[in-house]
């Protein structure tokens, strides 16, 4: 048995959360391996809206097994109040979420680290979540971080309190103010709450379900191109987004890797500061906005908007090696009379189809039109109903990037979902 991978192909807030919940019926596990509260995967079923930001996006299937792998990172607060509100909604977590012990914990001052930091960029800034992602990870390399097993031991605040010391220490470079005792009380208390989850050694219990047959679907969070290594640096997450984060994450062997399923949105966001070659800074760009409400589902912040990048999107199938594309938010673009996707890149006048090492390039999309389909999508249901225009917009997809669209998203509920 394989651990199958579904990913993000671009800056993320592609839809994973969706894909997962509708893939999570074919598997007993689903396992996060990288990123932690920064994350927000939305899930609309039965007229209900839920955001998950650590927790697996399989945790609402009847006997799901959901493992937080050792390669997130565990805001203890974040984790219990979001499973305070699924408890509300009648969700079991504590039957269905298990944590690996190696898992690292995101402290109060990761946070307040990560605002300094960023205010002390000034106009540089790299748009931050501020949820204290990069320090938590800072702190693991830098092998001084706290990990979720280290909750249990008896000298846990001893432990707590000589990281939080030197967080103070190196504070003190900034000119910033802030509380260290702040949020210290409720963390402590989540932490607590955290014990009444199962603590596993995750890459031993994955690999005896593999042994044992069970079919494991690995989650990521962000996007491919915010990946530490093969994103826009410096304007990236502080983990590996791409399918070879799945063995990191959770102690998979590579030759366990089995289908490798990416997630790519119709046209293209981006939330915060870095590269994007095919913003809309027009009223085009706005409807796009407005008609895929493309706000983040963590910080709120209004998403940048762009027509589909292929130079990219072909950039993203080929470091992860994906099987097969999942298109989401198709209907986003019902309305629009013609469609683009940038097929090219000029870059000083020279024409291009790589992404460019250097991220403060300058680059000018060479766009290939398409006319749009103008029919609401949300109502199709079969294949065979989708109009023409749309299928070649498709199908010119499907060429390019030499991998098949197996599965279409029409709407943000889970029964919107044409599986090809």
């Amino acid at each position: 048995m394989k651990v199958d991978v579904v990913l993000g192909l671009q800056w993320g807030d592609e839809g994973k959360g969706k894909i997962v919940d509708v893939l999570a019926q074919q598997y007993p596990v689903i396992a996060r391996f990288q990123g932690g509260p920064n994350a927000g995967h939305s899930l609309h079923f039965e007229d209900k809206k839920f955001v998950l930001h650590t927790i697996p996006s399989g945790v609402f299937r009847k006997n799901s097994i959901n493992v937080i792998g050792n390669g997130v990172v565990i805001d203890p607060i974040t984790f219990m109040e979001e499973c305070l509100k699924l408890e509300k909604a009648e969700v079991p977590v504590r039957e269905r979420i298990l944590i690996s012990k190696k898992a690292h914990l995101i402290l109060p001052t990761h946070r307040i680290i990560d605002a300094a930091s960023e205010n002390a960029k000034g106009a540089s800034k790299i748009g931050s979540t501020l949820k204290g992602i990069g320090p938590a990870y800072m702190d693991k390399t830098g092998r001084n971080g706290l990990r979720t097993g280290d909750i249990l031991t008896k000298d846990f605040k001893e432990r707590y309190e000589s990281l939080k010391s030197k967080h103070v220490s190196f504070l003190k470079q900034f000119d910033y103010q802030y509380d260290p005792a702040q949020n210290e009380t409720e963390w402590f208390a989540a932490a607590e709450y955290m014990k009444g989850f199962r603590f596993i050694d995750g890459e031993y219990l994955l690999n005896k379900y593999l042994q044992e047959n069970k079919r494991i679907l690995a989650e990521g969070a962000q996007g491919s191109l915010l990946d530490v290594d093969f994103g826009s640096y410096p304007f990236v997450t502080s983990s590996n987004t791409v399918t070879a984060g799945a063995c990191i994450g959770l102690g998979i062997a590579p030759g366990h890797i089995g289908k490798v399923s990416g997630i790519f949105k119709a046209y293209c966001t981006r939330v915060g500061s870095g590269p994007f070659p095919t913003e809309l800074h027009d009223s085009t760009g706005e409807l796009l906005r407005k008609m895929g409400a493309e706000f983040g589902a963590t910080t709120g912040r209004p998403r940048r908007t762009g027509w589909l990048d292929m130079v990219a999107l072909k950039y993203a199938v080929m470091i992860n090696g994906v099987d097969n594309l999942i298109m989401m938010k198709a209907d986003v673009l019902d309305t629009f009379e013609t469609i683009k996707i940038a097929v090219q890149y000029n870059i000083d006048g020279e024409i291009t189809d790589k992404v460019p090492f250097d991220t403060y390039a300058t680059i000018e999309p060479v766009y290939k039109e398409f006319k749009g389909w103008k029919k609401d999508l949300t109502k199709v249901t079969k294949e065979e109903d989708l109009p023409f225009e749309f299928m070649s917009y498709v199908r010119f997809i499907e060429k390019e990037v030499g991998v098949p669209v197996s599965i279409i998203s029409l709407g943000p509920d889970r029964e919107q979902t044409i599986i090809r």
